[in-house]
């Protein structure tokens, strides 16, 4: 490791600029986000995502995995400080720190990656659609679900959870650095996407003309639709179905969690999808 400058400051800008990014209104007036604990950093290193710059605390230097992530970030042009304990804990967001953090700059995404198989060039578009899914914990789940079962992307409708808050961050457990993901699309430019390019959109549903999830056609190109945990699908993307399906339970639970739904559905398409 190439031996580190040093911030001894609590006000220096850095630290306090990576304070700041824990809460939404800097995350977006900045265009920054913060990927914290070594597993994430060493998955951010590996992916072609912007990176700012790091900080390792003092006592994180004496893990030898966090000081190959720093070697990494290094050999990538990433200016990387250490600092104190204390210094650290001021820029983190985690109640047992792992000291080490990297700020890093969003990644924008097309509509053609997001139709891009993420698996070969032959398979069809498989996406997941987050309609108004407000639990961080949720919507990181579901991106991780989403890149573990080989979608194409993730799209997050307006008034889903900030995909770049720290939790959904640590939810999705790097998988957001390895499948295309869209924010603050539009129930209209979603639908009109999925007409142009032929992709189905499948919506989850209670109501009388939902079919049992297994009976879906998921091999062709779809958009598979996950709600808000209260109310489920918007009545909006409930209309713009082309199909609309539900779980079949046998307890006497009311409802299954929504990324628990997620996991179901779209390890049903990556199953259908598998036999061919």
């Amino acid at each position: 490791m190439i031996e580190l400058e040093r911030i001894e400051s609590l006000t220096n800008s850095k630290i306090k600029l990576a304070a700041k990014l824990h809460t939404n209104k800097y995350r977006k007036s900045e265009n920054l986000f913060v990927a914290e604990g070594v597993r994430l950093v060493e998955m951010a290193a590996q992916s072609d995502w912007p990176m700012e710059f790091a900080l390792i605390s003092d006592s994180a230097t004496e893990n030898q995995r966090a000081v190959a992530v720093v070697e990494q970030l290094q050999n990538r042009g990433c200016p990387v400080y250490q600092v104190s304990d204390q210094i650290y804990d001021k820029a983190a967001d985690t109640v047992t720190p792992q000291g080490l953090l990297l700020v890093m700059g969003f990644r924008i995404f097309t509509w053609q990656e997001i139709l891009k198989s993420n698996t070969d060039e032959a398979s069809a578009p498989l996406i997941a659609v987050l309609d108004g899914v407000q639990d961080p914990g949720n919507a990181g789940n579901i991106i991780r679900t989403a890149d573990a079962l080989g979608c194409s992307g993730v799209v997050c409708l307006e008034g889903t959870a900030d995909i770049f808050a720290d939790k959904v961050v640590r939810s999705s457990m790097g998988s957001i650095f390895n499948i295309p993901v869209m924010t603050g699309v539009q129930p209209e430019e979603l639908r009109d996407v999925c007409q142009d390019n032929e992709v189905a959109l499948i919506a989850t549903a209670v109501d009388d003309t939902a079919v049992r999830h297994y009976l879906a056609d998921y091999v062709s190109p779809c958009a598979i639709i996950f709600g808000n945990e209260g109310n489920g699908v918007s009545q909006k993307m409930l209309e713009e179905a082309d199909q609309k399906v539900f779980i079949p339970m046998t307890g006497k639970a009311e409802s299954l969690n929504v990324s628990a739904a997620a996991a179901i559905l779209l390890y049903e398409a990556f199953r259908k999808r598998s036999i061919l």
